[in-house]
């Protein structure tokens, strides 16, 4: 599959990109080996990846630090750097603060981690309660024009936000959650962004590990396991989840993949969607996420799924 376009940028990335909270994120996994993560993140990059998605809050700061050292070892014109910032440091943890001087200043000090002259696209993490949308992007407005970033994206905003953050057409990437699970955005975001010529990037696209077909109607999650909290993981909606599941089993049999390929496969197969960024902790999980852009859906595969999982 060729690269694709990132809205209205000049970015070219292959479409399916590693997403880097499992290298340095120390805050976020337990027991994380580095040389591991920084293993993974080399052989995204032998493997034909061209995006590396991390954050200032992935580690807090480690994973943009562990990507850096990578980084040098490869052609950096050949590498897609996304990062994002919106957590400031507090007392006892973290606000969100999107004023200019603050992004101004999380840009440089990313830059510094990442051991690179510029950014390629740098998002605003989190809406912050009070800083005009506008006035945000257009604090990284003035950045690109520096030549310190070179596209401009936003996360987990809602539409409204994003409208006003879009207001001089500066937005070119929306970040935010997207899976067969959880179909709102069809409805608040697509109409949009396709209309303004914004890449949406979709994030859980797997629906932590649900949509890949790793569960079973026996599978138990331990005490401080985040899918203990999460709706998708409930009682019953667990059990008609799994289901739902399973019947894409046929499709990935005939294709010869797993289900999860299918899932990824039919999210690229949508028009709103020009990327997609599936974590991984290991580089064979990595290469097994390549094999979504090689299948090809039918008309008639692309409905059914459609059909399963109307929400």
């Amino acid at each position: 599959m060729k690269n694709v376009k990132m809205g209205k940028s000049d970015l070219h990335v292959f479409p399916i990109g590693l997403g880097t909270n499992a290298v340095g994120g120390h805050n976020l996994y337990p027991n994380l080996n580095e040389e591991t993560g920084k293993n993974l993140v080399r052989e995204a990059l032998k493997h034909g990846v061209t995006l590396l998605d991390t954050a200032y809050i992935y580690g807090v700061g480690r994973s943009e630090e562990l990507i850096g050292e990578v980084l040098r070892e490869f052609n950096r014109e050949d590498v897609v750097i996304a990062t994002k910032a919106a957590h400031k440091k507090t007392g006892d943890g973290f606000v969100f603060d999107n004023s200019p001087a603050f992004l101004k200043t999380s840009v440089d000090e990313s830059l510094k981690r990442l051991k690179t002259d510029y950014i390629d696209l740098f998002y605003i993490h989190f809406p912050d309660e009070h800083t005009p949308k506008d006035e945000a992007v257009g604090a990284l407005d003035e950045l690109k024009q520096a030549g310190k970033i070179k596209a401009i994206g936003v996360s987990n905003f809602t539409i409204e936000q994003l409208k006003e953050a879009n207001q001089n057409g500066l937005v070119d990437v929306l970040q935010s959650e997207y899976h067969l699970l959880s179909r709102e955005a069809e409805q608040t975001y697509f109409p949009y962004t396709q209309e303004h010529n914004i890449s949406f990037v979709p994030y859980f696209p797997l629906a932590s590990g649900l949509l890949a077909g790793k569960y079973n109607e026996n599978t138990t999650f331990p005490e401080g396991d985040l899918r203990r909290e999460m709706e998708q993981f409930q009682g019953s909606r667990f059990q008609e989840n799994l289901k739902k599941v399973q019947q894409l089993t046929s499709i990935a049999e005939k294709h010869n993949v797993g289900i999860a390929h299918i899932v990824l496969a039919w999210y690229l197969a949508r028009p709103e969607i020009d990327m997609v960024i599936p974590g991984a902790k290991h580089a064979a999980q990595l290469k097994d996420n390549l094999k979504a852009v090689e299948i090809q859906l039918s008309q008639a595969e692309i409905a059914f799924i459609d059909q399963l999982f109307v929400n």
